[in-house]
Order: structure tokens, then C-alpha cells, then sequence
């Protein structure tokens, strides 16, 4: 099983986690692609993409073919996040159009009688 993928950058005296700027950045990445249904496994393989990318995986400099691999890679990442806010579109429309549709209904609906009702 991988690890976190984001570790804190320390720990205050009280055991509060502590993070950097680009702790909180890595947070907001993962904030991003969970409501587009990316899975744990993505969300890392995205962020160590983005390590490599910029430099942060160590290593020093990218070779040229793995920098290529990398962006291709991003690119996947980017196509995969704009069909996926497509979709959420789409499902947010029909939505919508369902509830204008219940509204719709609910003012026609005949009021109810005021009225003695039979049998009683």
C-alpha cells in the first residue's frame, strides 16, 4: 500500500501538524481531483509527476525523454480532468432541469380542499 500523499513538514510541541506552502499546494491538488472521482493511485501518480517536474523528486535535472514522458503524462492528466468537469456539467444540467421540473409540478398541482371531506 503507498504511503500518504502528503506528509506534514513538521510537528508543533503539541503534535499539531505543521505544513509548508507547497504542503498546502499538494493538499489542494488532492482537493481538486476528488470530486472529479480521480482515485488515490491518480492523485499520487499525479503528484509525483509534478515532483519530477519540478524538481522536487530529487535527482537533479530531467532527462529530456523522461521530461517529454512527464508532460505527456500531464497532458493525460488535463484531457482526463476537463472530461470529467464535462460530465459533472451534463449531470449538474439534468439536475437542475429536474428540480425546475418539481417546482413546475408542484405549482400546478391542484391546491388542496378546504371543504368537509366525504365520510366524515
Amino acid at each position: 500500500m503507498a504511503g500518504p500523499l502528503v506528509r506534514p513538514s513538521a510537528r508543533s510541541q503539541g503534535g499539531f501538524r505543521l505544513y509548508t506552502e507547497a504542503d498546502v499546494a499538494r493538499l489542494m491538488v488532492i482537493r481538486r481531483m476528488k470530486p472529479l472521482g480521480f482515485t488515490l493511485e491518480e492523485m499520487g501518480e499525479l503528484l509525483a509527476i509534478t515532483d519530477r517536474l519540478e524538481g522536487r523528486a530529487g535527482g537533479g535535472p530531467l532527462p529530456e525523454a523522461e521530461r517529454q514522458a512527464c508532460l505527456e503524462q500531464l497532458e493525460a492528466f488535463e484531457r482526463a480532468a476537463r472530461e470529467r468537469c464535462e460530465a459533472l456539467r451534463t449531470q449538474l444540467q439534468w439536475a437542475e432541469e429536474f428540480a425546475a421540473d418539481l417546482h413546475r409540478r408542484g405549482k400546478q398541482a391542484a391546491p388542496a380542499s378546504t371543504g368537509p371531506q366525504p365520510g366524515r
